[in-house]
């Protein structure tokens, strides 16, 4: 195939109303060397879907809960959600069926995405399918400010929400960027009458002014490549729903307040990062968010797969520990119960904003998983699944489900799916696909 020399720099350039305008393009093939690795050159109230996810996995033999059902007694690990056990489920007994082939990351992909992620050794590893938080927002986030919002409390974290291969939502790293994004930059209190921004209309037609050189840009491309720039676009185009989105003028959400505004930075203590502080502020703010109806979609990356970050009273960093920490890996099992607080902690914000009858979170759907199952050895049996919120009653709260015959994680996504309105006959993709979902948890 005849290949077109172009700079990763690159714009997309046209005019609109007389004056000129511009965009970028994403990371295309094209830009690539020979091997891929551098460049060359309103009715209800709505249902809201998240994930709150960390990295390296669990230590199994202190997970699984005692009993099933709705008698169940927390583990040592599951002891910081004793508070909301009552609005939490806990999956255990599932498996990730996509192989292990990438340690930590084709958990991720199968927990995510229900498929076997593409990691050959000349492209950058990705997934091959969209995560479920962008499956649920491809339905029901079009009608809100946000597609979805991403967020990352590890220094650095990285974001595994994928709209398509290679195409991975940034999160951002920090509190005070995230309020500034949601609370700040164009918000409206829903219910005021918004105030006519004038750069708006001529924001909200970019896309048209550069039509016409992105068709001829697409005839130069490869197809990969085409896909890749036709998800920029749809992410542009997401952008103008934003916009369209200011010129409204919302309902009236009664829970909506303007959070308090975070700190402008949460430097290390004593060499580590205050991850409970940078996640709660997150979370606070995140909890508006949904309350004055930003978004309805959401991911919390606690930390990421293989993250190394050093907690309080770790003699090292997490990963690390957990392949080089003898005996039962009591470090290990701290941290873990430090993310549950956290976990918990998400819960309990949810759960005390009143909406309607009830509360934002019985309106919400929360998966809590992690990359792998025993981080050790990077397990995809007895993987951990924790899912808070009952979404408007579609799904069942408070209760532990035990597989008998380690079923296919993707049933939980399937339920998810579904409970979020989605009308999917199957998840997931090869060994991992399922037809039928996780009924135990469902209403």
């Amino acid at each position: 195939m005849k290949r077109t020399k172009l700079s990763r720099r690159t714009m997309l350039r046209g005019m609109l109303g007389g004056a000129a305008v511009a965009i970028g393009l994403p990371a295309l093939e094209i830009f690539l060397n020979a091997n891929g690795t551098a460049y060359a050159q309103g009715d209800a109230l709505p249902k809201r879907f998240g994930i709150f996810f960390w990295g390296n996995g669990t230590l199994p033999d202190f997970w699984v809960p005692k009993g099933t059902g709705p008698t169940w007694e927390p583990s040592p690990t599951l002891a910081p959600l004793a508070e909301v056990k009552d609005k939490v489920s806990v999956i255990s007994g599932m498996k990730v069926y996509t192989g292990n082939t990438v340690p930590h990351f084709s958990g991720s992909a199968g927990i995510l995405s229900g498929a076997t992620p593409l990691s050959n050794g000349t492209e950058l590893a990705t997934f091959t399918q969209p995560s479920i938080d962008q499956v649920i927002a491809e339905a029901v986030g079009q009608d809100t400010r946000f597609r979805s919002l991403e967020f990352a409390v590890q220094p650095g974290g990285r974001s595994l929400s994928y709209t398509a291969p290679h195409s991975v939502n940034p999160p951002e790293n920090s509190p005070a960027a995230l309020f500034q994004r949601v609370f700040v930059d164009g918000f409206v209190m829903p219910g005021s009458t918004p105030m006519p921004d004038p750069r708006l209309p001529l924001r909200q037609s970019i896309l048209d002014g550069i039509t016409e050189e992105a068709a001829a840009l697409q005839q130069v491309l490869g197809q990969t490549d085409k896909e890749r720039l036709e998800k920029h676009l749809d992410g542009i185009r997401a952008l103008e729903k934003q916009i369209e989105k200011l010129q409204q003028n919302p309902p009236s959400l009664a829970a909506c307040m303007v959070p308090q505004k975070p700190l402008d930075a949460y430097p290390d203590v004593d060499g580590r990062p205050p991850m409970s502080e940078i996640s709660r502020a997150m979370v606070d703010i995140l909890v508006m968010a949904l309350a004055c109806d930003q978004t309805r979609v959401f991911s919390q990356w606690f930390s990421s797969p293989v993250g190394n970050p050093l907690y309080p009273g770790a003699t090292a960093g997490h990963h690390q520990l957990t392949h080089d920490e003898a005996g039962e890996q009591p470090q290990v099992q701290s941290i873990l119960l430090y993310i549950m607080s956290e976990f918990a902690y998400l819960v309990k914000a949810l759960g005390a904003v009143p909406e309607g009858d009830s509360t934002l979170l019985e309106h919400c759907a929360i998966l809590g998983t992690s990359d792998c199952s025993y981080g050790k050895s990077h397990l995809l049996e007895e993987y951990p699944i924790l899912v808070a919120g009952s979404c408007n009653g579609a799904l069942k709260t408070g209760l532990h489900y035990r597989s008998p015959s380690a079923e296919n994680a993707s049933k939980v996504l399937l339920s998810l799916a579904r409970g979020m309105g989605m009308t999917l006959d199957s998840f997931g993709q090869g060994d991992a696909r399922v037809t039928s979902s996780l009924t135990a948890i469902e209403v």
